[in-house]
């Protein structure tokens, strides 16, 4: 009995939360604007970031690595990354070869070095606020029109009050390709903060399957295709992704195969100093 009586109130407790909290479309038009208002805020800080996307063949063997640093700084259309250190290397015939210079292809067809430069392109996208694709996370005004948004309630996360809230494609007959080509191919859950109205965490999967057509003509498979991001207040309104990842399975033509994750850490926040040229040592 006391069992249910316990369950009882802390249903009681989450509805009531719930009904406290603003409707989810005012909660998401609220991340919207946040973003959009951060832009310039952000441009004034430059960080650091470290990224290490690993490949390996089934049954566990690296198969290629690469671990690079940057000095990530603000343009005037979003981000730019100055390369601090590359380390990568490959696997040939049993032995590794190092190369210093990111998306390193060693031969005509390097089906892993296009891939790892692609992987590369999404996390320093120039025109993103934090240098993130949008592609990965469905938060500005544009890319939620393309989704549905459920409020499941409020949590405490770090000592601050969060929303969870769960989204999917709207059209879920779209989920790859719709008339702009802008494809919303994303279901999972946000983490907003209750007073900033900017994103603490997202977890996101492939809402459906990658249809029977691109199998056939692409020869390309991918499965467990999902990413994790999280964001940390750096400044009063101004909150900054300090961590990003994924792990997931490519197959493609000729019998390729390889487990893919990937890993980035920003930080070392700081203020740029926008009155003169300012030079940049590596990172140690």
């Amino acid at each position: 009995m006391r069992i249910a009586a316990l369950a009882v109130v802390l249903a009681e407790c989450a509805f009531a939360q719930t009904q406290s909290a603003p409707d989810v479309q005012e909660i998401m038009d609220r991340v919207a604007k946040s973003q959009t208002a951060s832009i310039d805020a952000r441009k004034t800080f430059v960080y650091d970031q470290e990224e290490l996307v690993r490949m390996k063949r089934p049954g566990g063997k690296v198969a290629r690595e690469e671990r690079v640093t940057y000095t990530v700084l603000p343009s005037d259309s979003g981000v730019s990354r100055q390369l601090v250190n590359c380390d990568g290397k490959y696997e040939l015939k049993g032995h590794f070869i190092s190369y210093a210079q990111p998306g390193y292809h060693y031969k005509g067809l390097d089906i892993d070095g296009d891939l790892m430069g692609s992987f590369e392109d999404s996390t320093g996208e120039s025109k993103a606020l934090d240098g993130i694709s949008h592609d990965y996370f469905p938060l500005t005004a544009e890319r939620q029109a393309k989704y549905e948004f459920t409020l499941e309630g409020t949590e405490t996360v770090k000592g601050r009050r969060v929303y969870r809230i769960r989204f999917g494609p709207r059209d879920k007959t779209s989920i790859f390709d719709d008339d702009d080509g802008d494809s919303a191919a994303w279901k999972g859950v946000a983490l907003i903060d209750a007073q900033d109205y900017q994103p603490v965490s997202v977890d996101t999967q492939l809402a459906g399957r990658v249809p029977l057509a691109v199998k056939i003509l692409l020869g390309t498979d991918i499965r467990g295709l999902g990413f994790s991001i999280s964001y940390q207040k750096v400044a009063d309104g101004i909150w900054f992704p300090v961590s990003f990842g994924g792990e997931f399975e490519v197959r493609g033509l000729f019998l390729y195969r390889r487990n893919i994750s990937v890993s980035l850490v920003n930080k070392n926040f700081r203020r740029a100093d926008v009155t003169s040229t300012v030079a940049y040592s590596p990172i140690r």
